[in-house]
């Protein structure tokens, strides 16, 4: 970082030297289809000439969407660096305070230093704290934002062919950003920079473990098929725990089962030697858990069992984790299904084996978790005629505060309660399947329950010896 040696003004964003820690295409070693599209921008900081000669207007305004930790930085930053320009980095939260004007003077600011150091990229990380939609009656805080959207738009109209900066928005909500900023000539180009998926999570692995002193024969490619849906910063977490863990009991190298370590304690939560379970609270337990891991494999569509415990991790007793063989980008209702009944396999196994008044509170979240499937079942994915295939719900973004996660449904009342009936019907049915297939294999549950009691964690290749024909 050099701010001063470039006499850079403004207090709040981030100045790059691009001769220091530099970041090229190749160090990222994924997102290929994404790094195609940004190779446009570089080309055009180093041959501007090329293009206004033949009278073409290089999108100077671009977004990257996608979930948080997939590397939108990190690609934004490559650019500047394979440009050799200087990279300008803030936040949009950071143009925001609660003194009036204070962020439309530093877009001002910001946008008049970039132009000085021209050729140079502007990248706004959470662009959507100042773009958001604008709604009128709004005051205090939300003015100021306002404002600050009003100087951004400006500065965007005021760029001519000549100006020689882009800017970068990155963002993880495109759908709740102002039309203003989407129509042509803004931010008209949109990159989606999507999580990665097996075979560039393994690079992705390898890029994370360069400066780390690793044993010679770790598997990437194992860890890259049971990290479904991680990102980039989401694996390079598991390298550095995995690296604390190695230091922590005086090892040189980072073994394999050091990063086994990191990644259930990441993924489970770390273990609570200190909390100690009673006998009874021990049995509830892992009947519990194994029921979710018995309706696991007897429900056709869910995801195979990687690991059940009873050892306290996190804020939790007991744990059956389930991980997905591959990745995946649809979910069938066959799935969600079989999944509520997963869910609801621990209550119903505390109701069998323990009776209705001894239930206990350990199937809150596995309720709650369900109710959140069923309704959007039902609300958002259109999964039942006899409610329709319309979306009954509104995103905060667009003006309406909604039921889901922050949600709340725009319907009739007759409506309303059609969809409820739907949900409760769905729920019942998926905890009386779990109840009738618990009293199917009950000396089975039984069996593993106990070996579970003695145990205390059972992995996958132990869970599946008990259905070896």
């Amino acid at each position: 970082m050099a701010n001063n040696a470039m006499n850079f003004e403004n207090p709040r964003a981030r100045l790059y030297d691009p001769t220091k820690e530099k970041i090229l295409f190749k160090d990222v070693a994924w997102a290929e289809e994404e790094k195609e599209e940004l190779q446009e921008m570089v080309d055009f900081l180093k041959n501007p000439k090329k293009y206004r000669e033949i009278g073409a207007k290089i999108p100077k305004w671009t977004l990257m969407v996608g979930p948080p930790g997939t590397g939108k930085t990190m690609l934004a930053r490559a650019v500047a660096w394979e440009s050799n320009v200087p990279f300008l980095s803030i936040s949009g939260s950071e143009f925001v305070e609660m003194f009036v004007w204070v962020g439309a003077s530093r877009v001002r600011d910001l946008f008049t230093q970039a132009k000085k150091l021209a050729p140079a990229i502007i990248f706004i990380d959470e662009i959507d704290a100042i773009g958001k939609k604008r709604w009128p009656g709004m005051g205090g805080w939300h003015d100021e934002r306002e404002q600050t959207l009003n100087q951004i738009l400006t500065e965007m109209d005021g760029f001519d062919n000549d100006t020689n900066v882009i800017i970068i928005g990155a963002t993880n909500r495109s759908d709740v950003l102002d039309k203003a900023l989407l129509r042509p000539w803004r931010f008209d180009r949109k990159i989606t920079v999507n999580l990665p998926n097996q075979a560039d999570r393994e690079k992705i692995l390898w890029v994370h473990a360069r400066d780390k002193k690793i044993e010679k024969d770790i598997d990437f490619k194992a860890l890259a098929g049971s990290t479904v849906w991680f990102s980039w910063a989401d694996l390079g977490n598991i390298l550095n725990e995995a690296a604390i863990i190695s230091a922590r009991f005086d090892k040189k190298v980072i073994s394999q089962e050091h990063i086994q370590q990191a990644f259930e304690r990441i993924v489970m939560g770390l273990q609570k030697k200190s909390l100690v379970m009673n006998e009874e609270e021990r049995k509830i337990t892992a009947y519990h858990e194994v029921w979710h891991a018995l309706l696991g494999k007897l429900c056709t569509h869910s995801d195979p069992v990687h690991k059940v415990s009873i050892t306290p991790r996190g804020g939790a007793l007991g744990v059956t984790w389930f991980m997905p063989e591959r990745d995946a980008v649809l979910t069938s209702k066959a799935k969600f299904l079989d999944e509520l009944c997963v869910l609801y396999g621990g209550r119903a196994s505390e109701e069998i084996f323990f009776g209705k008044e001894m239930i206990t509170t350990w199937a809150s979240n596995d309720i709650e978790r369900a109710t959140k499937i069923a309704r959007n079942m039902v609300m958002r994915y259109g999964m039942y005629d006899d409610i329709g295939q319309e979306n009954f719900l509104w995103e905060r973004g667009m003006g309406n505060y909604t039921g889901v996660e922050g949600e709340r449904a725009l319907v009739s009342e007759d409506t309303q309660k059609s969809i409820d009936s739907k949900v409760r019907e769905i729920l019942r049915e998926q905890y009386e399947r779990a109840i009738k297939l618990i009293k199917d294999n009950k000396k089975l549950h039984i069996k593993i329950s106990e070996d579970l009691l003695k145990m205390e964690e059972m992995s996958r290749e132990q869970f599946e010896t008990y259905f070896a024909s």
